[in-house]
């Protein structure tokens, strides 16, 4: 009787043990997944703001009043503008 109980327990104690291998096992992968994905949302919110500051631009320019000979200076001023917020997100990515 005493060496049945034993066998149970026995069974039990190597139960558990391999279900908190496999939960630890489990624990890391969503560790891992966790950090891919903070850094996801961390590359997206950097877009967000990339986008926030063109539109910002964008709005600028719509709203300051521009004759014809300006337009051409303001449009290249504002490429100019983009391309080293460009370089600066391409630098901060790295």
């Amino acid at each position: 009787m005493i060496h049945d109980e034993l066998q149970k327990l026995e069974k039990l104690v190597h139960q558990a043990s391999k279900k908190l291998i496999l939960l630890t096992e489990e624990n890391e992968q969503l560790r891992s997944k966790m950090t891919e994905m903070e850094s996801e949302l961390s590359q997206k919110e950097q877009e967000i703001e990339y986008f926030k500051n063109k539109i910002k631009i964008s709005n600028i320019v719509d709203s300051r009043p521009v004759n014809s000979g300006d337009s051409t200076e303001m449009s290249e001023l504002i490429n100019n503008y983009i391309q080293e917020i460009d370089h600066l997100i391409a630098y901060l990515s790295e």
